[in-house]
């Protein structure tokens, strides 16, 4: 089949309109809009054309302030239809919104559009909410979302394992889990396994619930499993205990803390005093290790959290992560959604892998509390290096 796709220029303005007139009875495009969004900076207009003929035509509108863009318009003329062209339309929409360095594609579709709805769930888009009587007619849409950078990465990048925390308080043994399965496939993952490393790496209380990890505690627990852990930190000593207000609890994190450093003289891990950079992070991962990393769940969801999550990949653009929070306060899900609209998002376990993080963005949310605390953890399997 002769197809190919391009952006849509000046020239196209009759072909387009008339598109528009055939394929939509309300709510059409102009001749202006259409030329307003071929000019437009934050407008990405294709069209398809096959066997020299422009068949049909997409329009993304990237959204200022954000990561995402919004597929405005799909139209193909009714000849066409059923050939896959309006797929691989959408997909080219993707590729050049992935160029513009957006994350997520976001879409209105009606409710009695079987078809179209069909060809979204295939191309991977997910239900998150519903706008009532959106169209002329009354008719509800669907409103549908897809994470188009992630959704490239998880079919490019080399296989990572991924584990869900069991507990909303195990996310720093999971992440370690990870990592150490990625080096040692011998090595399992497993809930008694990531109850054992927290045990041995919690900080017994944190600001509420249940202790989180220390990293020190982490690197010790994982060289109990026949791994080697080297600690970066950005600053020593009573790492998370700002956020507590109980002197007793203070009292037994720092107690507990000074344990941890001792044991890794102890046991020769290593700690490093200093902030590990992205191209150290990089470097890491080039030498064949794994690499976790602490991060603030603040810039996603407001609650100033501390998560391990583990990198998976770094590129010129992207640092790509393994979250092991597979709910609705994941860290991917938290990137866009709104309270009303998590109820509503249909979420799969590929969707809390390779998720991909724009460096600048991650070095805003990879520290946490007032000190702006930063750490990770490089694993390195001991029985390869020997």
């Amino acid at each position: 089949m002769n197809l190919t796709y391009r952006l849509a220029q000046l020239d196209d303005l009759p072909t387009l309109v008339r598109i528009e007139n055939h394929c939509f009875q309300t709510d059409r495009l102009s001749k202006r809009r259409f030329k307003h969004w071929i000019l437009a900076a934050n407008g990405i207009c294709v069209v398809a054309i096959k066997d020299e003929q422009i068949c049909g035509y997409g329009l993304v509108i990237l959204r200022n302030g954000t990561r995402s863009a919004r597929l405005y318009s799909l139209a193909l003329e009714s000849e066409y239809r059923g050939l896959g062209i309006a797929q691989g339309l959408l997909l080219e929409l993707e590729r050049l919104a992935v160029s513009q360095q957006r994350l997520f594609m976001r879409l209105e579709v009606a409710e009695n559009n079987l078809a179209a709805i069909k060809m979204y769930q295939h191309l991977g888009y997910k239900q998150f909410g519903v706008y009532q009587k959106y169209y002329a007619d009354g008719t509800n849409a669907l409103r549908l979302q897809k994470p188009i950078k992630q959704s490239l990465a998880v079919q490019k990048l080399p296989a990572y394992p991924w584990y869900q925390q069991s507990t909303e308080f195990t996310c720093g043994p999971a992440a370690l889990m990870m990592a150490m399965h990625k080096l040692n496939a011998d090595f399992q993952m497993s809930a008694p396994q990531e109850i054992d490393i927290w045990r041995q790496a919690t900080t017994v209380f944190m600001t509420s619930g249940h202790g989180g990890c220390h990293p020190v505690g982490l690197a010790l627990a994982a060289k109990s499993c026949g791994f080697d852990a080297q600690v970066y930190l950005s600053q020593a000593g009573d790492l998370f205990v700002e956020g507590v207000r109980s002197e007793h609890k203070k009292s037994i994190m720092q107690l507990v803390e000074k344990q941890f450093f001792e044991r890794a003289t102890e046991q020769g891990v290593s700690i490093h005093y200093y902030d590990s950079s992205i191209n150290n992070i990089e470097n890491d991962l080039a030498e064949g290790h794994a690499v976790i990393c602490l991060i603030s769940t603040y810039q996603f969801d407001g609650k100033k959290a501390p998560h391990w999550v583990a990198i998976t990949h770094i590129d010129d653009t992207f640092l790509y992560l393994h979250d092991p929070d597979a709910s609705v306060e994941g860290v991917v899900q938290a990137q866009l959604l709104t309270k009303s609209e998590e109820q509503l998002f249909q979420s799969s376990e590929i969707d809390y892998q390779h998720v991909p993080i724009l460096k600048e963005d991650f070095t805003k949310f990879s520290v946490f509390g007032k000190r702006k605390l930063r750490t990770c953890l490089v694993i390195k399997n001991k029985y390869k290096a020997a």
